[in-house]
């Protein structure tokens, strides 16, 4: 699921930034400490406003205070995610998101009541997550929220079959193919396929959410794109752009 990095990976600190964390990050992520980064270079910058990835003008950070407004409890109801993973009855959910990226689908489900487990595999990526996850443990707003969010820097697909307890929920989103050339991919997010390209086990990766014995799998795909591994879900809920298809395994 992991696409090795074609350019060198530098890592640019503010004059302020703690030394300690610059390591760490620099650690975390294999990033080159450098003064500056040359024009084309890949880079992580850091600095007071956190962590953020750049490469030619483009800039991307974690920032889960943008989706404030989508957290609103009434315009909650409506996200599709959230319709899709809710299970009847369950007094406090569980779920685990075994593809993360910058985590803006785990806090839909944490906002919908959900403790989840997050995933991400790859160091770069995860990095910002947790930055993201950090500043929004200092804002009133999201400190609840986040405070229900755990990640995990590991491969999903090696841990997904030894979970326990099962959780109710295990959300997958691949990542479409169709993004590497899709005009209406947002551009900053181009810089997420120098890190990581869409997933090639598909098979696998369902094979291990089923293994961790969920009451409801959850994938997303493109609206008319074909069901993961070729598995037809349960059911699906759909929208004009995406659509989650629900799998629902048999209970022993």
């Amino acid at each position: 699921m992991i696409e090795t990095l074609q350019v060198p990976l530098l890592l640019v600190a503010s004059k302020g930034a703690d030394p300690e964390r610059v390591a760490s990050v620099a650690a975390a992520t294999g990033a080159k400490v450098a003064e500056g980064a040359p024009g084309g270079a890949l880079a992580l910058r850091l600095d007071e406003g956190g962590l953020s990835l750049e490469r030619d003008g483009m800039v991307l950070r974690g920032d889960f205070a943008d989706m404030l407004p989508r957290l609103k409890q009434a315009n909650l109801s409506r996200e599709l995610l959230v319709r899709a993973a809710k299970i009847k009855g369950a007094v406090s959910p569980t779920a685990v998101d075994a593809t993360a990226g910058l985590g803006q689908d785990s806090l839909l489900l944490a906002a919908a009541g959900f403790t989840v487990t997050m995933f991400e595999s790859d160091p770069v990526i995860a990095a910002l997550l947790q930055d993201a996850l950090d500043r929004a443990a200092t804002d009133p707003r999201l400190e609840g929220l986040v405070a229900r969010m755990t990640l995990v820097r590991a491969d999903s697909i090696a841990a997904l079959p030894m979970i326990s307890p099962a959780p109710d929920v295990v959300y997958l989103d691949p990542m479409f193919p169709e993004r590497t050339k899709s005009a209406a991919v947002k551009k900053k997010f181009q810089l997420l396929h120098h890190l990581e390209s869409p997933c090639e086990d598909q098979e696998e990766l369902l094979r291990a959410a089923l293994l961790a014995h969920p009451r409801k799998v959850v994938v997303k795909r493109p609206v008319k794109g074909p069901h993961l591994a070729g598995v037809k879900p349960s059911h699906t809920v759909a929208g004009k752009a995406v659509r989650y298809d629900c799998i629902v395994p048999p209970r022993p």
